[in-house]
């Protein structure tokens, strides 16, 4: 998350701890303020119908007055009331941010809007710098991106970015902010203005006031290796950022591939000079490659990145071992990369992801590298499917299949667990389930992830041999998978997928499996510690009932006076 706080000497961004929470990643920009020319002047002794400015610290008491003067008159005296808002939100007046905006007592929003359309920096500058720390507030976030005055708080900042003003890198931290309150991203997206009067909306791909437009031609006209710490580098980085938000929505992804940003970021990459060692949290290359990572994963917006280059772009940074490597990973699996780019033999890939999804579903991050929150269960584990989908089709007619790296014994159980977890969560006659419950997304993916690994789960013993405990995991996975397979929101493919993988674990009863085994045991014991009812699985035989006119599950006794024996 993006703050300003004000500084005497610098007018720079600069660096400091991220706010804590899902919001970021690693350290962004600390808060910011005016440079010294920026300070107000005294205002003239004029008569006007304003009051005065207090030569006091700001008081929120003085809020109505100070919205007054700021609409009402001009120049240096509408800059210094602005310049007095910014300061009742500074870092040193935090708790002044919810209140000026979700009070209902003022209405800051729409005048700070206004001010960012003046020709005079001041107003502007300052404006910019009191509505990036308005943003930071999950409450405010709703107000100002959703709210009545979201329009013109929203169309404020395009225009400033649409007219290359020097503020224009505020304005899209400012929208990156909003942006992670995700159910404000395809709304934000959506903005197409029209001239006062005009009857019908424009969809946003036919407006070039809109504000995918405004982000497209900002990437556009940036040049190929922009000078680093430049208001137009500033401006490109924290567009990315944006993007990189707005395109975890598939509705938002199917606007992007129709425009030349994916292209843009593909270049992004591409055209860098820093190894991705060094690549910083928060900088045009992270926020780059998330971006191809985010558009990646929807059918809708695929095909522009492929189109680009995508793939021959970050597949060499699949060999890092930080969050880069795990970011390009799952790109390319995304993408559709054929099992031969992943290196070590797909090991690495294997490991990282199945490591992801255990601390989503865990709730907890990894350290150094991204916290929890950052990525969804549902990115992971399609990751994961494709991987797998990857290996099972690069898989000859002889030999060992490529699937036996990603279908470790804990990975196996993790895709059960998911699985398993939404049929509880989907009965409502089972007592004890999840503490964690998967959408169904994620439960599509981890049973098609599991349908692509059986060459390598269902793998024989050697020697041959019968085994008990494998007879007992082909029962209850078959039975789960088909549970799963037979629920009302369960899509087709996933229907497809669960009934084929219970169908091959079901024939293939009779001989020791090994990792079906561990695999099985492993999500018996994950079972047991959530206090889930171990029977809810078991293959179950509970004889035939009867009553006095015969078997219940079979054509009745012909008659009354039969010869029927009732045991």
């Amino acid at each position: 998350m993006v703050s300003f706080r004000k500084k005497k000497s610098s007018k720079n961004v600069d660096t400091a701890a991220a706010k804590a929470g899902a919001e970021a990643v690693a350290p962004s920009p600390s808060e910011d303020a005016p440079a010294a020319d920026d300070d107000a002047r005294e205002p003239e002794t004029t008569a006007s119908k304003t009051p005065p400015i207090p030569s006091r610290p700001p008081q929120m008491d003085d809020i109505p007055d100070l919205l007054e003067t700021m609409t009402t008159e001009k120049g240096e005296k509408s800059a210094a009331a602005t310049k007095r808002i910014y300061e009742l939100c500074d870092v040193g007046h935090k708790q002044n941010r919810v209140p000026m905006v979700c009070s209902g007592k003022y209405d800051v929003l729409t005048p700070l809007a206004q001010c960012l359309t003046q020709e005079s920096g001041d107003g502007r500058h300052l404006a910019c710098l009191a509505l990036n720390n308005l943003s930071i507030p999950t409450e405010n976030k709703r107000v100002m991106a959703l709210g009545p005055s979201s329009g013109a708080v929203i169309g404020g900042l395009c225009k400033v970015i649409s007219e290359d003003k020097q503020e224009s890198y505020l304005c899209c931290i400012c929208l990156m902010n909003l942006s992670f309150l995700e159910a404000s991203i395809t709304t934000m997206l959506q903005h197409s203005p029209v001239a006062d009067g005009a009857a019908d909306p424009v969809p946003p791909l036919d407006n070039p006031e809109s504000l995918i437009r405004i982000l497209e031609k900002l990437l556009k006209n940036a040049p190929a290796v922009p000078k680093s710490g430049s208001g137009k580098s500033e401006g490109v980085r924290w567009a990315c950022g944006l993007i990189k938000n707005l395109a975890k929505s598939e509705e938002n992804a199917a606007l992007f591939g129709k425009t030349d940003i994916p292209k843009c970021v593909v270049g992004n990459i591409r055209n860098t000079t820093a190894p991705p060692g060094r690549w910083t949290s928060n900088s045009l290359e992270d926020f780059s490659l998330f971006v191809i990572l985010n558009l990646a994963q929807w059918p809708v917006s695929r095909q522009a990145l492929i189109e680009s280059g995508a793939i021959d772009v970050v597949r060499p940074i699949m060999a890092e071992g930080d969050l880069q490597g795990l970011k390009a990973i799952m790109a390319c699996a995304f993408l559709g990369a054929p099992w031969t780019d992943f290196p070590d033999g797909g090991s690495t890939a294997a490991k990282s992801i199945s490591e992801l999804m255990t601390n989503i579903i865990e709730k907890k991050g990894k350290d150094g590298q991204y916290a929890y929150g950052v990525f969804k269960l549902y990115t992971a584990t399609k990751a994961y499917r494709d991987l797998c989908y990857a290996a099972n089709s690069a898989d000859g007619d002889a030999g060992e299949s490529n699937t036996k790296v990603l279908a470790v014994p804990s990975a196996v159980a993790l895709c059960l667990q998911v699985v398993s977890d939404l049929v509880l969560a989907a009965d409502d006659e089972v007592n004890g389930g999840s503490k964690y419950v998967p959408d169904v997304k994620s439960a599509e993916y981890s049973a098609a992830a599991v349908t692509y690994m059986l060459p390598a789960i269902l793998q024989a013993g050697d020697p041959p041999r019968k085994s008990i405990q494998s007879e007992k995991a082909c029962g209850e996975i078959s039975t789960m998978l088909t549970q799963y397979a037979n629920l009302a929101g369960t899509g087709a493919q996933g229907k497809e997928a669960a009934q084929k993988a219970a169908d091959e674990i079901k024939a293939a009863n009779g001989s020791a499996r090994p990792i079906l085994e561990v695999s099985h045991d492993s999500w018996t014991q994950y079972r047991k510690r959530e206090g889930q009812p171990m029977d809810q699985f078991l293959v179950q035989e509970k004889g035939i009932e009867v009553d006095e006119s015969g078997p219940l599950d079979f054509l009745p006794c012909a008659g009354s006076d039969s010869s029927c024996i009732i045991f």
